[in-house]
């Protein structure tokens, strides 16, 4: 029974967390639901490997990230289309444009920069991982995730600026 509290107490823990990741991976909430349940499907079949407690979070994001680049990979192999559905050109925005972004547009232009660059800039920004935690959970140089999330940040202005958004409604 303490197993089951545990693995229940975890799930409240990190779902949340590991949810939006998956979300800012995938675009797709069933998607990212998907693979934040199969994480943890993951997890009670092989948690009681991990060595030190210390490294669950960083565990859980690895085996999310994994399962995500896994379905790209299959997708990629069974499937002629790209996966991303074409991207439209954009008019100029005002400077604002940053203060007037909601939620839904900035996870759609976060689905619009490469994986490879998105997933250390959220894992940083809306996860609040640092650097080292990053490259054990990508499996990546420390170099290589500084390099990336200064190159993602340089991509997500460069979108937001090239994104045509709503002006805030009067109150």
């Amino acid at each position: 029974m303490s197993a089951d509290l545990e693995f229940e107490n975890l799930v409240k823990l990190y779902y949340g967390d590991l949810y939006r990741f998956g979300l800012s991976l995938t675009g797709s909430e069933a998607d990212a639901a998907d693979l934040t349940q199969e994480t943890f499907y993951i997890w009670a079949n092989k948690g009681h490997q991990l060595q030190k407690a210390a490294s669950v979070k960083a565990w859980l994001f690895t085996t999310l990230h994994r399962e995500f680049l896994k379905t790209c990979r299959r997708r990629n192999r069974f499937s002629n289309e790209s996966i991303d559905e074409g991207a439209e050109d954009l008019p100029n925005v005002p400077s604002d444009c940053a203060e007037r972004v909601d939620s839904r547009t900035l996870l759609r232009i976060l689905g619009e920069i490469a994986e490879d660059f998105r997933a250390p800039l959220v894992l940083y920004y809306m996860e609040d991982l640092s650097y080292k935690e990053i490259a054990d959970v990508l499996a990546l140089p420390l170099g290589t995730v500084q390099s990336r999330i200064a190159r993602a940040k340089i991509q997500l202005l460069r979108r937001l600026s090239e994104t045509n958004l709503p002006l805030e409604q009067a109150k």
